[in-house]
């Protein structure tokens, strides 16, 4: 029998200051039932699709934003091509109201192609939204960016930042897995990716566990949920997870920050795994497994342990460093690269 997951925890009612503590600060997924039921998008979104789809247009800035197209057999799941050589959807450059309206045609449909933007920022493409819909519980400097299309399914991925993700429009289900999972989900190439994102090879609504045995223990290990407009669900730093739009339909307005505060662009904890894998991967075992022991200390290890025993004049690069100390050494890092490329 194939295990099913488990219901995500789930809460409603709770001030700013207790989601950031008691939720983000907790480390694990979780529902935040009606967070952002008062704003003015669901509002419109509730009335009707076109509804929501006019109150876009209000704030549309013109702007070209990626977005994909499957054919209709693809059923709107955004995969790998049968030869994996390539991805299974075209690529567009849209503004945000033409997007909301192709959805809006294919919906009268029972089989049309899908369409989606995903992951447009809200400033560049719907300047003034942002200020009508806030997430109070955030920095304002934490820019919202935007999903919107038809009934799309993003197979199991991760993110390396923190994410709120506030539906608008639609209904979505978020299937997750703990960072830990990684061994049994049976990822894809790591720099290969439909989204970008490392990507899981096994389809979570008919899994092929003769090919990927392991995956049924992911799957006793998953949560799951199912949102409607206004509901928001945190998903914590490399949480894998599945994420299906399930109406016609579908908004969703999300906002990525960086566990330890920096930028989610330029700190990437992703970049530093592909330079090891790149560095170290082929070395001996025996090599390999020093290599662990010295990241085990200085990376995963407690500061106390690496720093000490050392004047706090000579902590270098093991201390908090300032933003302009530490831009130098990515500069000396990027130099490096540079000269060996």
């Amino acid at each position: 029998m194939t295990p099913a997951p488990q219901a995500m925890l789930e809460s409603s009612g709770l001030d700013d200051h207790a989601i950031r503590g008691t939720v983000v600060g907790s480390g694990q997924p979780a529902v935040l039932r009606g967070l952002v039921s008062h704003w003015p998008a669901v509002r419109a979104a509730q009335i009707s699709a076109t509804a929501a789809v006019a109150y876009l247009r209000r704030f549309d800035s013109g702007a070209l934003v990626d977005a994909i197209m499957t054919p209709p057999e693809i059923e709107g799941r955004v995969f790998y091509n049968d030869s994996m050589s390539g991805f299974n959807f075209i690529r567009n450059r849209l503004t945000i109201s033409a997007v909301a309206e192709q959805a809006l045609r294919y919906g009268a449909f029972a089989r049309a192609p899908a369409v989606a933007a995903q992951s447009a920022l809200i400033a560049d493409c719907l300047p003034g939204f942002a200020a009508e819909n806030r997430l109070a519980l955030l920095d304002e400097s934490i820019q919202p960016r935007i999903w919107l299309g038809t009934a799309i399914t993003t197979p199991t991925h991760l993110d390396e930042w923190n994410n709120i993700g506030c539906v608008v429009a639609g209904r979505r289900r978020f299937t997750l897995f703990p960072p830990q999972q990684v061994g049994n989900l049976y990822i894809g190439p790591l720099d290969f990716a439909p989204t970008g994102a490392p990507m899981s090879l096994v389809r979570l609504d008919r899994p092929d566990l003769a090919r990927f045995p392991r995956f049924r223990e992911a799957l006793a290990a998953a949560v799951t949920a199912e949102l409607g407009p206004g509901d928001a669900i945190f998903i914590p730093p490399l949480w894998w997870h599945h994420v299906e739009s399930l109406q016609p339909f579908n908004l969703l307005v999300n906002y990525w920050w960086h566990a330890g505060g920096g930028d989610p662009v330029r700190d990437s904890g992703f970049d530093s795994l592909l330079h090891a894998i790149l560095n170290l991967r082929a070395l001996p075992p025996a090599t390999r497994a020093a290599w662990q022991a010295l990241f085990e200390h200085f990376v995963f290890g407690s500061e106390g342990a690496v720093t000490d025993h050392i004047p706090s004049d000579r902590h270098g690069v093991l201390a908090q460093l300032p933003p302009a100390d530490a831009q130098r050494v990515r500069s000396f890092l990027a130099g490096r690269l540079h000269k060996n490329s």
